[in-house]
């Protein structure tokens, strides 16, 4: 039986793994350590370019598993109609919870408190004091109530907001709450302070944050992406960001990453961060344990879990 796995992680640092597999080191800056076609288990290397990940995927014509790094699995979508039937794709569910939505937080509290402009104050010995918004009282709406999007409410909970409206692909019940679908978003837009988006990036969200969501959302309101770049209009964006209705704070855009000259680099109201969302401390551990876990289940013939889909069905 073939039982390579490729692997971003030299094994002796991965606490857990099981014996058998011939674990072969490969986070996507050399040359391929093995013969694809020997691979059985992929853990695609992280923070890598979709051309990097996707390289020796047509030559895997043994492996039956793909385990992403990632929440998102968009990087690797193309290639998968290159694998065999039967393989499938899993995600990293539980990694990259609680350091999204520490980010989440501190781009609501930066933007509303003014951080980025004390920080030009500091650079100018400047002391920029006065009012400036609260996160308290504040209605914010969570579209992608996922894992990530629930371990944001957990970090919002203790600061006293007026309400908090989740949106999902479909609707259901949560303890904390009604999770609303997609439908209902013309009708919440208008009541929230600030608007979250942690989806994933699909056919039925790419572009979801056009010209009519963003003309929806009520005057001050802030806009926080820290799902995909394109599940927002970059276009549609910046011309309500130049009329200075709406702020807005990005830790991933389209393009991305930004180049020198776009124009959302000097946008009013908007703070940029460069996707980092997932890459902290709190990613080694998480990442670790998750390979070691999976990787027992595989060894075992035990069904792996975060299974997103499997090819040819």
């Amino acid at each position: 039986m073939t039982s390579d796995v490729w692997l971003p992680f030299h094994a002796d640092e991965i606490d857990g793994l099981p014996e058998g597999p011939n674990y072969r080191f490969w986070d996507g800056d050399q040359e391929f350590p093995a013969d694809p076609a020997d691979c059985a288990f992929y853990v695609v290397p992280y923070m890598k370019p979709p051309a990097v990940s996707q390289r020796p995927m047509s030559e895997m014509t043994s492996v039956r598993a793909v385990q992403t790094l990632s929440a998102g699995i968009d990087h690797v979508l193309p290639s998968l109609k290159s694998l065999p039937p039967g393989v499938v794709l899993c995600n990293a569910r539980g990694v990259h919870e609680a350091s999204t939505a520490e980010l989440t937080l501190a781009l609501i509290l930066a933007s509303l408190r003014g951080i980025p402009d004390f920080v030009r104050g500091q650079d100018m010995e400047e002391w920029r004091s006065g009012f400036r918004s609260s996160l308290a009282d504040k209605s914010v709406l969570i579209v992608g109530y996922g894992s990530i999007g629930s371990a944001i409410e957990d970090r919002l909970v203790p600061f006293e907001l007026a309400r908090v409206a989740r949106v999902a692909r479909s609707s259901r019940a949560t303890a904390r709450g009604p999770v609303r679908p997609l439908t209902e978003l013309p009708s919440l837009l208008p009541e929230s302070d600030i608007v979250v988006l942690s989806t994933p990036l699909t056919d039925a969200t790419r572009g979801l944050v056009n010209a009519d969501f963003l003309s929806r959302m009520k005057d001050g309101a802030l806009l926080v992406n820290v799902a995909r770049g394109p599940v927002v209009d970059t276009s549609a964006l910046l011309t309500e960001l130049e009329r200075g209705r709406i702020t807005a704070a990005l830790d991933v855009t389209d393009p991305e990453p930004l180049p020198p000259g776009h124009p959302l680099w000097h946008a009013p109201g908007v703070l940029i961060s460069p996707h980092v969302g997932g890459p902290t401390s709190a990613f080694w551990p998480r990442a670790k344990r998750l390979l070691a876990d999976q990787l027992t289940l595989f060894v075992n013939r035990e069904p792996l879990r975060n299974v997103v889909l499997t090819t040819g069905t």
